[in-house]
């Protein structure tokens, strides 16, 4: 088993890139694999609340299947803090199992980590 941080920084404005973090993150779970989810840039709307019902890539499953699959395997959604604040994100608008961490927590996990995979 390897464990994973795979990060996304593309939100609604690119549908198909905001889902390809979630593909990958749910992938490598049921490969069996530990994975973290880091959410920075525009991908942090992705973690508010209803956005994910509204996000399908091109010829890609819906975000809102693949954030159900994501929180169903009990990968824990990180979202930037300070993107958060200037996208007026707290942390009440987040969905479950998703919450608020700063650059410190992202820099720790990806030197504790086997790989880290960006979008």
């Amino acid at each position: 088993m390897a464990t994973f941080i795979i990060s996304g920084s593309r939100g609604t404005d690119d549908p198909t890139m905001a889902t390809l973090p979630f593909m990958a993150a749910k992938s490598a779970k049921e490969l069996g694999h530990d994975v973290v989810l880091w959410l920075w840039n525009e991908a942090v709307i992705l973690a508010h609340k209803g956005v994910a019902d509204h996000v399908t890539g091109v010829n890609l499953t819906p975000l809102k299947e693949l954030l159900a699959a994501v929180q169903a395997a009990g990968v824990p959604i990180w979202v930037c803090g300070a993107c958060a604040v200037a996208r007026q994100i707290g942390a009440g608008d987040l969905v479950d199992g998703a919450s608020i961490k700063g650059m410190p927590d992202y820099i720790k996990a990806v030197a504790e980590r086997d790989r880290s995979v960006a979008f």
